[in-house]
């Protein structure tokens, strides 16, 4: 099984302004499924696939992604070689195959990739791509589970403060947005089942506290900065019917720097969209012209 979290830069110029669109995704592959949809791209092992990314049963995403199609060439658990014309594509696979792994679609022109935080202990799993989009750094992320019994809770603990430590650095320089699956519910809104779920991977204290760090050290929660109420998941377990009975987690982020905040103009998550355990989630942002 291989998780791979997406980040999508969109750019269109009008009247001097850039209006900046990224939507951030969960793409789990799973054996013996061949399917593609905007929130999800199975796949199975195979040498060679033709897939499109919009299924004919599914106008929202034919709505959204206006009929592009992805062609598959190389279909494998720890590459995934996409022909997409106008996109840069960037990688970044776990050591252990079929792990984890992130990557970034971008029509925006990338001015500079890096992988992983800089610190060997972190950076087999294939969990950061850092993008440098003149305006800002996108970072992609997806971060460790702390696993049951909270096996990796000590672990998930020194990422956290080293993830920490990086956007920080990174923030010293330009904003930063920060997408991808974080894999924690910071707040009680942020699931259907808090009381039930305390001290469950994803909702332990622990792991909450240091969200409530990272938010602190000059960080924004985009969505939950413009819909401070609103009741909205981005996960689901495939158990117990949780997605038709809407039993969901809140666990993937658009995280901005504070002083990015005045260009946000939307943050949604896009729960009409099926085809995974989690859903797209997006950032809208309005920059000035000229260079920017």
């Amino acid at each position: 099984r291989c998780e791979w979290d997406f980040g999508y830069v969109d750019t269109g110029r009008q009247n001097a302004t850039i209006g900046v669109r990224q939507v951030a995704y969960d793409a789990d592959a799973q054996q013996s499924l061949v399917r593609v949809s905007a929130a999800s791209v199975y796949f199975e092992t195979a040498s060679e696939l033709e897939l499109e990314l919009v299924l004919r049963r599914d106008g929202e995403i034919a709505r959204a992604y206006g009929g592009l199609t992805i062609p598959i060439t190389q279909s494998q658990a720890l590459q995934c070689a996409v022909e997409l014309p106008g996109y840069e594509q960037y990688f970044n696979c776990a050591d252990k195959k079929g792990y984890s792994g992130t990557a970034v679609f971008s029509r925006v022109p990338v001015q500079g990739v890096t992988y992983g935080i800089g610190i060997d202990e972190h950076d087999h799993e294939g969990r950061v791509i850092t993008c440098d989009m003149g305006a800002f750094y996108l970072v992609c992320c997806y971060t460790p589970n702390s696993q049951d019994g909270l096996k990796r809770l000590d672990y998930r603990m020194q990422w956290e403060d080293d993830f920490r430590a990086y956007l920080k650095k990174l923030n010293e320089v330009k904003p930063v947005l920060l997408c991808g699956d974080l894999n924690v519910a910071h707040e009680e809104i942020d699931l259907k089942n808090p009381k039930t779920n305390r001290m469950n991977p994803g909702f332990t204290d622990q792991e909450r506290g240091k969200m409530t760090e990272l938010l602190g050290a000059g960080f924004a929660d985009s969505f939950r900065r413009l819909h401070p109420e609103e009741v909205k998941y981005s996960w689901w377990s495939y158990r117990m019917k949780a997605r038709e009975r809407n039993a969901g987690w809140r666990i993937d982020y658009f995280i901005v720097s504070e002083s990015a905040m005045q260009y946000v103009r939307g943050a949604e998550i896009h729960n009409e969209i099926f085809g995974s355990d989690h859903c797209p989630v997006s950032l809208e942002l309005e920059l000035d012209g000229g260079e920017n």
